[in-house]
């Protein structure tokens, strides 16, 4: 049994469908904060299974205590359960702080009092790197001071898992460092449905688009890029699924080099906000009403990544394209509208 936490999530629910297909049990835990029982019935449509479901909250140590003692076959952990948009931890920083990183030390103590040897997923972000030197990163990037309350519980998660690890030799981690997951499962059964008003690009978007929001503010054009808009690496999400399947069967089949490995998750390529809406115009035949605002605190000016070492190392790669990827995310937000 593999154990998804935050598995409703948009990631961790395209991510359970990958473990479905490839025929692990999977137990999903989610408190439904940012996530709703319909996307359990979504990936059940998706891949035909239907995983195993806790709802409950992993900042609350009795609940976390009752899990591991109910389930005692657990043979991998996926951790995805975290808030994570940029500018709602800039406004909220304990909420994310407590609820971010409380989650991650409640499971990993009881992996200790359980005296569990079982391998670790761990979901980071590119903004542990900060503001990065040169482009594209590297895995070897120096760690800078996070730009946002965000970034910075992924620095500390990833620290508590360095530290956890070097005084557990049973326990062995994959932190995946992705940059910006978009797009929608080919079934268009799960894909991005942020509750309230979307913290990511695409989304906001393609709600515009739809009519549910009067228009898109772009944060900034003064930047240093190529047409003033911030960069990123925009990787599909179902790409992105598929590596933590791919991770986490290296850790099972103890063909990771060290108990403690990192990789960047992306595409190699960066493109711009603007960049983006052009896309988006492209793949939909659409105009979209957008204008320009001021920046927004805690953005980086640029970031993609060098995934040359998950290409070799875990012969993984993004094959879906932007425009496959905003394709599939205008297509579900065209059907979820539909049917609501």
């Amino acid at each position: 049994m593999i154990l998804v936490t935050g598995g409703l999530g948009y990631i961790g629910s395209h991510t359970v469908v990958e473990l479905l297909e490839e025929g692990f049990e999977v137990l999903v835990v989610d408190d439904l904060s940012n996530s709703s029982l319909d996307v359990l019935k979504g990936i059940e449509r998706a891949c035909g299974k239907r995983p195993l479901f806790e709802c409950l909250s992993l900042s609350n140590r009795i609940s976390v205590k009752t899990l591991f003692h109910k389930y005692l076959d657990i043979q991998g952990i996926i951790h995805f359960a975290a808030s994570k948009a940029v500018g709602e931890s800039v406004s909220k920083p304990l909420a994310y702080y407590d609820n971010n990183l409380t989650s991650l030390l409640f499971f990993l103590q009881e992996m200790e009092v359980h005296n569990l040897s079982i391998p670790l997923i761990f979901s980071s972000s590119c903004t542990v790197y900060g503001e990065p030197d040169t482009l594209p990163i590297t895995e070897q990037a120096p760690i800078k001071k996070a730009t946002s309350p965000y970034g910075n519980t992924k620095q500390i998660g990833e620290e508590i898992i360095w530290d956890t690890l070097k005084s557990n030799e049973k326990l062995s981690a994959i932190i995946l460092r992705y940059f910006n997951p978009i797009g929608a499962h080919d079934s268009l059964e799960i894909g991005e449905l942020p509750i309230g008003i979307p913290q990511n690009l695409v989304p906001f978007i393609t709600q515009t688009a739809v009519g549910l929001r009067d228009k898109l503010i772009v944060f900034g054009d003064d930047y240093p890029t190529r047409d003033g808009t911030c960069i990123r690496d925009y990787i599909h999400v179902v790409d992105l699924a598929k590596a933590h399947l791919i991770a986490l069967q290296r850790l099972m089949a103890h063909k990771n080099e060290d108990r403690y490995e990192v990789f960047n998750l992306g595409t190699g390529k960066g493109n711009s906000v603007l960049e983006v809406i052009k896309c988006f115009e492209r793949v939909s035949g659409m105009k979209l009403n957008y204008g320009i605002g001021p920046r927004r605190e805690g953005d980086v000016v640029a970031a993609y990544a060098d995934v040359s070492k998950a290409n070799e190392l875990l012969k993984w790669n993004a094959i879906l394209s932007l425009d496959d990827a905003m394709a599939s995310a205008w297509e579900w937000e065209q059907k979820i509208r539909t049917n609501n």
